[in-house]
């Protein structure tokens, strides 16, 4: 029974349920993200160069028999894949900054007091005044 309290007190703690819910939102954003990209973003560039669905494209490497599919590299799907990881990664990068701005705005940044003069330097400001004082 140790073993399974320790794991309710692992489990419960708020940094890992927090961790949990932002994998599940990441999750979806990643997939909402990657309809963006695949029904939004490529058919228009697609039509734009030629007709061509990106989704699509492949080097074939050998082709299908009666018994086995075509072997293929889909380089199409990959070229979706890194355009969806880049406007997931841009999202982020915008959603630190906007955190990180948050942040400093809201600390309290202490001032650092002026070190004080050394005392040699300290003396021979008080010298100059006094001759300065006494019109020489």
């Amino acid at each position: 029974m140790g073993i399974l309290k320790e794991f309710q007190a692992f489990a419960l703690k708020g940094n890992v349920v927090d961790m949990a819910v932002g994998i599940v939102i990441g999750g979806a954003f990643g997939t909402i993200v990657k309809s963006l990209v695949s029904d939004v973003i490529m058919p228009p560039i697609g039509l734009l160069i030629g007709g061509i669905d990106f989704s699509q494209l492949a080097w074939q490497l050998k082709p299908a028999t009666v018994n086995t599919p075509a072997v293929t590299i889909n380089y199409g799907a990959f070229l979706n894949n890194i355009i969806a990881f880049l406007i997931v990664a841009w999202a982020l990068f915008l959603v630190i900054k906007g955190m990180n701005k948050i942040r400093e705005r809201f600390e309290t940044k202490e001032e650092a007091a002026p070190a004080a003069p050394p005392a040699d330097v300290q003396l021979l400001t008080e010298i100059r005044d006094l001759l300065k004082s006494r019109g020489a």
